[in-house]
Order: C-alpha cells, then sequence, then structure tokens
C-alpha cells in the first residue's frame, strides 16, 4: 500500500461521493438497527438522503479549493439534512468545513483537526449529548486522529486507524445506552458514521473504485429530476426574470454511434464542461447511454457537447421562465377562486402555522383548524431542512410557528428557524396528536412569540397513542414483542402489546384515561375502516358513557389508530 502525505480536490471528492455511495447501499441495514420495532425506522433513509444532498453540492461546485469544496458539501448537508441523525452528520461536516476553509489541500494534521473541529460542532449542536450515539463515534474518532497525526504524516495509516476506532466505539454503544443492549442493536446513527468513515478509508487505501462511487444508474434519473423540478417550482414567489439559467435542457447520447462521434467517453471530462455551462447538474451513464440534465442558457451548446460523444437519441429542451410565469398565473388563479369559497384564505394574519404531516385527511384536519401549510411528512418520511425554509418563504408570513409533530424533525426545523429570513418558533410537538391539540392555542393575529407560548401550554392538556405492528421480533422494557404483534405507543413508550388490532387500541386508552378525561379522538389510517373506529368508539364508550369521541378519516400510512385523550 503507498504511502500517501496529501489530499487533493480529486481524493476528497471520491471520499464525500464513496459516503454517499456506502450510505445507500447500506440503508436498510441501518434502517432496522431502530430500537423501537416500527415500520418506520428511518435513520438510514435520512443519513443516506442527507449525505447525498451533499455530495451533489460537492459535484456541483467548480472550484478546486478543498475549503470551498467542504463549504459546499457541508452547506449541501445542511439543505438535504432529514431526522436528527441527518441533522448531526450536517453539523458534523459544517464543523470540518469550518477547520478547512483555508486549506487547498489536506495533510494528516488537517484531516485530524477537521475531524476534532468536527466532533465539537456536533456535540455543541445538541442541547443534552448522549453517549452511546453517533456523537460518541464522532468522538472517539477524532480523538484517535488525533494521537495519530502526531505520529505519522500518513493519510492511509492515520485513516485506518480513524475507521479502527471508529467501530470500536460503535461497538461500545450498547454499553453506554442501556436500551440498546436490551434490544441487541449498536446505535444507528453511529452505524451510519462508521460507514461514512469506512468509505474515507476505502478512497485513500485504493479499496473503493471508480464504478463504486459513480452516481445512481439511469433509473433514478427522473426521479432525480422530479424531486430538483419540485424544488424549484415551489418556491411561487420567485420572479421568472431572477432565474439566472432559463432553459432546462435534457439529453440522451448513444456513446460512441453516428457521424458525428469523435471522443472517447470520459465522465470526469464529460461532466466537468457541462458544469461550466449552467447549474442543476446530473450526468448517469452505463457503457451505452449517457443521459443528461442541465439547467443553462445556451442549449444549443449542450447537444453540441453531447454529439461530440455519441448520436442524440433524445432531446428536451423546456423554457423554465414561461413555466415559472405559468405558475405564478395558474395560483393567483386558484387564489382567486379558493376566495370565493372560503374567504379567509386571502387574510393576512399575524402569524402563519406551518406544520408536518402525513395522510390526507390528516392534513385537512390541521388546515380546518387555521394551518396555513402541511409540509406532507413525518413517521415515514422526514422533511429536510430546505423543505421547511422552502415551507417558510412560500408562505409570505413575516411570522412563523412550526409544528413538527415528531421529534425526529426537531433538529431540522430548529436549523429552518436560523435559515429563515423571517421570525420563527417551534412548538416541540412530538406526535400528531399533540400538533392539533397545539392549534387550540393559536391565535392568528398574536405575535409569533406568544402564540409559541400559549401553543406549547396546551401540550399539557393532550396524551396520545399510536398504534402500529411490529416489523420484529424483541425484547424491550422487559417486555417481549412478536414480530406482527399489535404495539399501542403511549406518549413515546410501549405500553401495550398484543396481537389483535382492537385489544390493542382499547387497552390503550384505558391506559390514558383518567378521572378529568373528556373527549376521546380517533384517527384511523389506510389500514384501518371507518367501521373499525365505530368498534372502537363503542368499546370506549362502555368504559365510561360519558365521555364524547370524535372520530376522523386520517388516511396516515403505517398507524391504523391515532387516538388521542384530552
Amino acid at each position: 500500500m503507498d504511502k500517501m502525505t496529501t489530499i487533493t480536490n480529486v481524493e476528497f471528492g471520491k471520499m464525500i461521493n464513496a459516503a454517499a455511495a456506502s450510505l445507500a447501499a447500506n440503508a436498510d441495514k441501518i434502517n432496522k438497527l431502530n430500537v423501537f420495532p416500527v415500520p418506520d425506522g428511518d435513520t438510514g433513509t435520512n443519513m443516506s438522503l442527507s449525505m447525498a444532498s451533499g455530495a451533489q453540492y460537492e459535484r456541483d461546485a467548480l472550484d478546486t479549493h478543498i475549503g470551498a469544496l467542504a463549504k459546499a458539501t457541508s452547506k449541501g448537508l445542511l439543505m438535504g439534512a432529514r431526522g436528527n441523525s441527518g441533522v448531526i452528520l450536517s453539523q458534523i461536516f459544517r464543523g470540518f468545513s469550518n477547520a478547512v476553509e483555508d486549506k487547498e489541500t489536506l495533510n494528516a494534521r488537517d484531516l485530524a483537526d477537521a475531524l476534532m473541529s468536527g466532533a465539537q460542532v456536533a456535540y455543541k449542536s445538541v442541547m443534552k449529548p448522549t453517549e452511546g450515539t453517533i456523537l460518541t463515534v464522532i468522538r472517539e474518532a477524532a480523538a484517535k486522529a488525533n494521537q495519530v497525526a502526531d505520529e505519522t504524516d500518513d493519510l492511509v495509516e492515520l485513516m485506518r486507524e480513524i475507521n479502527d476506532a471508529a467501530h470500536s466505539a460503535l461497538a461500545s454503544t450498547p454499553d453506554l445506552l442501556p436500551v440498546l443492549k436490551e434490544v441487541g442493536v449498536v446505535d444507528s446513527g453511529g452505524q451510519g458514521l462508521v460507514f461514512v468513515l469506512q468509505a474515507f478509508y476505502q478512497v485513500l487505501s485504493g479499496d473503493f473504485s471508480e464504478e463504486d462511487i459513480k452516481a445512481p444508474d439511469n433509473a433514478e434519473l427522473d426521479q432525480m429530476v422530479k424531486e430538483l423540478h419540485a424544488g424549484a417550482q415551489a418556491n411561487s414567489n420567485l420572479d421568472p426574470n431572477d432565474i439566472e439559467y432559463g432553459y432546462c435542457t435534457e439529453i440522451m447520447v448513444q456513446i460512441g454511434q453516428g457521424t458525428t462521434y469523435d471522443q472517447k467517453f470520459d465522465y470526469d471530462h464529460f461532466y466537468q464542461h457541462l458544469a461550466g455551462l449552467g447549474d442543476s447538474l446530473l450526468v448517469i451513464n452505463d457503457d451505452e447511454i449517457v443521459k443528461v440534465h442541465v439547467h443553462t442558457e445556451n442549449p444549443g451548446e449542450v447537444l453540441s457537447w453531447g454529439t461530440h460523444f455519441g448520436s442524440l437519441v433524445k432531446v428536451k429542451v423546456d423554457n423554465m421562465r414561461d413555466q415559472q410565469q405559468a405558475v405564478i398565473d395558474e395560483q393567483r388563479t386558484e387564489a382567486v377562486q379558493a376566495t370565493k369559497v372560503i374567504p379567509n384564505v386571502t387574510t393576512v394574519v399575524n402569524t402563519a402555522v406551518i406544520t408536518i404531516a402525513a395522510g390526507e385527511g390528516v392534513a385537512e384536519l390541521f388546515k380546518s383548524l387555521g394551518v396555513h401549510t402541511v409540509i406532507s411528512g413525518g413517521q415515514t418520511m422526514n422533511p429536510s431542512t430546505a423543505d421547511i425554509v422552502e415551507a417558510i418563504n412560500a408562505s409570505g408570513a413575516k411570522q412563523v410557528v412550526i409544528l413538527p409533530n415528531n421529534s425526529n424533525i426537531f433538529m431540522a426545523a430548529d436549523q429552518a428557524v436560523e435559515l429563515a429570513d423571517v421570525s420563527v418558533k417551534v412548538v416541540k410537538t412530538k406526535t400528531i396528536q399533540q400538533g392539533l391539540t397545539a392549534m387550540m392555542g393559536y391565535n392568528p393575529e398574536a405575535d409569533v412569540s406568544i402564540n409559541s407560548k400559549d401553543m406549547s401550554a396546551m401540550l399539557t392538556e393532550v396524551k396520545s397513542a399510536q398504534v402500529t405492528k411490529a416489523v420484529r421480533d424483541t425484547n424491550l422494557d422487559g417486555r417481549e414483542i412478536k414480530h406482527d404483534d399489535w404495539m399501542g405507543i403511549i406518549d413515546g413508550n410501549i405500553a401495550v402489546v398484543t396481537d389483535k388490532l382492537q385489544t390493542t387500541a382499547i387497552e390503550s386508552v384505558e391506559k390514558m384515561l383518567d378521572e378529568d378525561s373528556e373527549i376521546v379522538t380517533i384517527i384511523y389510517g389506510e389500514d384501518a375502516k371507518e367501521k373499525d373506529a365505530k368498534k372502537l368508539e363503542e368499546s370506549i364508550l362502555t368504559i365510561d358513557s360519558d365521555l364524547e369521541v370524535e372520530i376522523h378519516n386520517g388516511k396516515q400510512p403505517l398507524y391504523p389508530f391515532l387516538i388521542s385523550v384530552e
């Protein structure tokens, strides 16, 4: 193994993209490390999507200065961060970027200092740091890096020691966090970070091939383009004249074919030329076809470049300025039509509320209570920091309250507060039921600080239960749980486990009821029917006929019943 003493922009780019590829390949494995055996364990998905955003920003950066590339990676992770694990990963790279901002290349000491800075920033980003988590892994890895950098200038040796330290730290997480030992897993966020650091080592040691870190395969291009366009079109406040690159250009080239073919295809050469013609660049290829998506002012030049490498088999060019104007015109028309039905749609409020929820029915419930914007997501897909910032900006409000309705969204919401141009407060709702109850304290004309205080105060008035199926066998809190058992999760704790949906639901209600209980709300989801909710209502009234029971069709996935007691 050859000695390496300098990381250039080439190695750095490979390290970042290898980390993204490794997380994508291992996302399911990380997801399965979730302590709760619920069907929405998404740490791997969140970390993979977050790192993919960082890698995309790194690929789009034209600078060869590592400080600039690290800054681009950090910005991409910040905007793409999903879930608490994704946010902490973004903070690690934020600290990394801060330490190397003046570096053209990196030596062993530079890399060690960057990891130390990453650990420090990550710890500071968490209000109550917990050992036995991703924080332990980055701290131990950084400490080892700091020690070894004093002993060698060989980056391969340094990264091997860092990788070994990360694996050891991960193995220790069950000893530091008892719940991990009880369930028999290591920390999922820590496992994700190990894959990142392991990928770094594999790149520097030559064990990660170019094929492994290539962009996603052709089948993913259309979805990536859809997501990219969705993000761009969501901002209805964008003036078409402010669009820098006005033509969305897509081409497909059959490599090595046709009369214009005069250059052998090389991915980096092909990509770098296109990167100078615009932004939002995606280049995906196999041995026969290369697909391109780019926003540019010179679509003809994109087509011309493609013909050097083969024959064009698909060309698509859209004028995005015209498209944006059409979006604005359509939204204005919809707003005018909406005022005929719901006069308060265009009412200017002092403070708007943005919430995160899954299920059309749940979204309608929130809107009926005065919520301005519902971001689709939550249990099954945490929104990114950029998604939340985008919703804040699109609302047009000068003050905003965010209801996350999931503790795994808290950190992304907090990051959005820092990035927003208006005053924003986060009311730390952990469930859909808490979010709906918080709206009882909402006053659209009140200041955001007053709303935040009053809405937070409402959270003590509600108890929440989520009923779902276990996705694996496990033991937790001394309770044996079998695959496909029904679980009643009350305010974050698995309180009831049976083999029947109705039994689990009614026992969950019984545990929440007390002498002050007045209202029970049942929100049934995609995996339940109205008759199931009615049957549950009958059982509840048998317990206490004075209770008021409300039933709503939330259409939420994975959770047949969301139940609240107030």
